[in-house]
């Protein structure tokens, strides 16, 4: 069932298995969003999920990661009899101990959140992205934004104070902001996205804007848990190459779907 051309690989099958048919090193980027800790229903496929999955997952990442190549691992908690059950700081920490660098720990703000009733604590309205590094990142196009405090002049006697290293605090000094442009903080928001008949997707912008950040064009890009292939279709928008993994039939043909039918013209993105 698989499919492949010259710039997409999609595989039909265990993620565990169909990983090792990938040699040491030949991913630049992975961007993926395993299971949440049965937060969702994937056509009955819950029971085969769980701690040894992404264990052995993070860890063939790790072989399969170029020196400098990144990993972006979208993930939340279950809450179970009221405690969040910790799942995304412990694949975190797994993932440093299979040798990545925890590079930054980057919120995915959801703009629309479904309104939820969940007793004695707040909303959730946000996930995490972790990014993961295989040493330093080779590639890093940061995603620039409008600073509003360009061409203004921060007066040296505005009373400003900023703390040192020791405790101490030091008066600031007059600052001129001469850049049009700043470099995007790392809590990213987007709108929920639509299902594509799969329960849990993330927003195309949200691929898109790792995929630009952490890659270049001709690059290699892999999902080993594809569901609706968000990311392989913006990876081929962006022109990059694409391997996907999809264990279930239903969602890897949706997948396929949705990957062959994108135009590569990025007024369509």
């Amino acid at each position: 069932m698989d499919y492949k051309n010259d710039k997409v690989w999609l595989m039909q099958g265990d993620c565990l298995e169909r990983m090792k048919e990938l040699p040491d090193g030949s991913i630049d980027l992975t961007v993926t969003s395993p299971p949440y800790d049965n937060l969702r229903n994937y056509n009955g496929n819950n029971a085969l999920w769980g701690e040894h999955v992404w264990k052995a997952a993070i860890k063939d990442l790790y072989r399969v990661t170029k020196d400098g190549g990144v990993v972006v691992w979208v993930v939340a908690d279950a809450t179970i009899k009221g405690s969040e059950t910790g799942t995304s700081f412990k694949q975190a920490l797994w993932a440093m101990e299979c040798g990545f660098r925890l590079h930054d720990t980057m919120i995915y703000q959801k703009v629309n959140p479904v309104p939820n009733e969940v007793g004695f604590r707040y909303q959730a309205a946000f996930e995490y992205m972790f990014v993961f590094t295989r040493g330093k990142p080779k590639s890093f196009n940061p995603i620039m934004v409008p600073c509003a405090m360009y061409g203004k002049v921060k007066p040296k006697r505005d009373g400003r104070q900023f703390r040192q290293v020791d405790g101490t605090m030091k008066a600031s000094h007059g600052l001129k902001y001469n850049k049009p442009e700043k470099f995007r903080h790392n809590i990213w928001q987007y709108a929920l996205s639509g299902a594509h008949a799969h329960p849990a997707t993330f927003p195309e912008a949200l691929a898109r804007d790792h995929i630009l950040s952490w890659s270049n064009e001709g690059d290699t890009v892999f999902d080993p848990f594809m569901g609706s292939g968000t990311t392989g279709k913006m990876a081929k928008l962006l022109n990059r190459n694409f391997i996907g993994i999809e264990l279930d039939e239903d969602y890897f043909k949706i997948a396929q779907d949705r990957i062959n039918q994108t135009v590569v013209t990025m007024g369509r993105i």
